[in-house]
C-alpha cells in the first residue's frame, strides 16, 4: 500500500553549486562542472544534518532509516509541477520503435539484436532551419507543466503545439553563471600552484521557482538547509497545495497501468526521475562488478522473449556519493563508486507492461539486508509513470 506523502518546496536564498561526479581537484583540472537538478542523496543529506540541530542522534538514525523520498521536481509559485519533457520526440515529432513501423522503408534494416532497436519518426519529419527563413525555428520545452504531462496520461498524445515553449517563457527555470577562483601568493600577484585557478558553475533559480519533494513523514517547517557546494542556504517549507495534482497524476498512471495488464497491450514506461539500474555482472577475467546500463536488467529484451522493445533516452547522468571509511576513521569519508543513471524524460517501449523489482511497493525478500536498487529508489530514483502506447490511427 503506498505511503502518505507531505510535499515541500525547497527555496533557495543564493545560487546553489552541484559538482558533478567526476573527481576534481584544481591542480590537476581547470574546469569543475556542474549538475542540476541536485541529486536526491544531496537534498536528503542536507535534511538529516538539518535536523540534528533539532533531534536527537538516535531520533536522526530512526528518522533516516525509514524515510523516503519523491522528486525532486520543479514547481513555481503557481503550486504547479514541471516535469522533463519525454525523449520520445525529436522537435515535437515523435519517435516510433522501428518493429513498430512497418510501412517505413527501412523496416527490414539489420541491427545488433542484443541492443534495443531503432527509433523512427512516427510522423512527418521536423523541418530543417535552412527550409523556414522566415519565421525561426520554435523552442520546445525542457519541462512540461503539470496539465499537459497529465493530458498525456489520459489521451496518450502530445502535438508540436504542447512541447513548444509559449511566448516569453524560458526553457529551464534557472540560470547559470560561470565563477572563477584563484588564490593569490600573499607575497606577489602570482597564482599559488597549489590550488591553481579553476572554474565552476554556479545555478541561480529565477525568481518564482523552486524544488519540490515529498516524505513519507512530517518535518518540522521551516527548516533552513545548507544545500550543496559552499554551504549555501535553502528555505524548506510544507506545500499542501501540491498534494492533490500529484496524487492526480500518480492516480492517472496507476489506471494506465491496470488497464495495460489487463488488455496485455503496447506500453509506454515514462521516467520523471533519474534511473538507476545497476546489477552485478561476471567480467571475462572471472570478476564480479556491478554494471550499470539505460534500462532495467528484469526487463529482457524481445529477442530473449522479453517485453523491451526500444529505449529513447539521452546522455547518462553520473552519480558519485561518500562513503565513512569505518575502517579507518568514522569521521572520514571517501568517494563512493559512481553510478550511470538514465536521464529523466528517457522513455521505454514495451510489448507488455512489466514493473520493475524496486518498486516500492514490491516486499523485499530479505528486510534485514537491503538490495541497492531499493536504496536508491528511496532516494527518489527510477520513479515511472505509464501509458498504453498510442494507436497511430487514433
Amino acid at each position: 500500500m503506498t505511503s502518505t506523502l507531505y510535499w515541500y518546496t525547497i527555496t533557495p536564498f543564493d545560487v546553489l553549486l552541484f559538482r558533478d561526479a567526476k573527481p576534481f581537484s584544481p591542480g590537476e583540472r581547470a574546469w569543475a562542472q556542474g549538475v542540476f537538478p541536485p541529486h536526491g542523496y544531496t537534498i536528503m543529506g542536507a535534511i538529516l544534518a538539518a535536523l540534528e540541530g533539532t533531534k536527537t542522534s538516535p531520533e536522526v538514525k530512526e528518522f533516516a532509516a525509514s524515510m523516503q523520498m519523491t522528486g525532486p521536481f520543479l514547481c513555481n509559485d503557481e503550486k504547479r509541477f514541471y516535469f522533463s519533457s519525454p525523449l520520445g520526440f525529436t522537435e515535437g515529432s515523435p519517435l516510433v520503435p522501428l518493429p513498430w513501423h512497418p510501412s517505413s522503408p527501412v523496416h527490414h534494416s539489420i541491427y545488433k539484436r542484443d541492443q534495443p532497436s531503432p527509433l523512427l519518426f512516427g510522423g512527418d519529419r521536423p523541418p530543417e532551419e535552412e527550409d523556414c527563413p522566415v519565421n525561426p525555428p520554435p523552442t520546445y520545452r525542457r519541462y512540461l507543466p503539470q496539465e499537459i504531462l497529465l493530458h498525456y496520461l489520459k489521451t496518450h498524445h502530445l502535438t508540436p503545439e504542447d512541447l513548444q515553449c509559449p511566448k516569453g517563457e524560458s526553457e529551464q527555470a534557472w540560470d547559470v553563471e560561470i565563477r572563477s577562483h584563484n588564490k593569490i601568493q600573499a607575497e606577489g600577484r602570482q597564482v599559488e600552484t597549489a590550488d591553481g585557478y579553476f572554474v565552476e558553475k554556479a545555478v541561480r533559480m529565477r525568481s518564482g521557482w523552486s524544488l519540490a519533494i515529498a516524505l513519507t513523514q512530517p518535518l518540522p517547517t521551516p527548516l533552513s538547509l545548507r544545500l550543496g557546494g559552499e554551504g549555501h542556504r535553502a528555505l524548506l517549507e510544507r506545500c499542501p497545495a501540491l498534494d492533490d495534482p500529484w496524487q492526480e497524476i500518480q492516480a492517472q498512471s496507476d489506471r494506465n497501468l491496470t488497464r495495460l495488464k489487463a488488455e496485455k497491450g503496447r506500453a509506454i514506461a515514462y521516467l520523471i526521475t533519474p534511473g538507476v539500474f545497476e546489477y552485478p555482472q561476471k567480467q571475462p577475467n572471472g570478476k564480479i562488478r556491478a554494471t550499470c546500463r539505460a534500462w532495467p536488467w528484469e526487463w529482457k529484451l524481445t529477442h530473449n522473449d522479453g517485453p523491451l522493445v526500444s529505449v529513447a533516452t539521452g546522455q547518462p547522468t553520473p552519480i558519485s556519493g561518500r562513503l565513512r571509511d569505518r575502517c579507518r576513521n568514522y569521521g572520514n569519508s571517501i568517494p563512493a563508486p559512481q553510478i550511470f543513471a538514465a536521464p529523466a524524460g528517457t522513455q521505454y517501449y514495451l510489448t507488455h507492461p512489466q514493473p520493475l523489482h524496486q518498486n516500492r511497493d514490491t516486499p523485499e525478500p530479505n528486510p534485514n539486508k537491503r538490495h541497492p536498487a531499493h536504496r536508491w529508489r528511496k532516494l527518489g530514483y527510477t520513479e515511472m509513470l505509464w501509458l498504453p502506447y498510442p494507436d497511430p490511427r487514433s
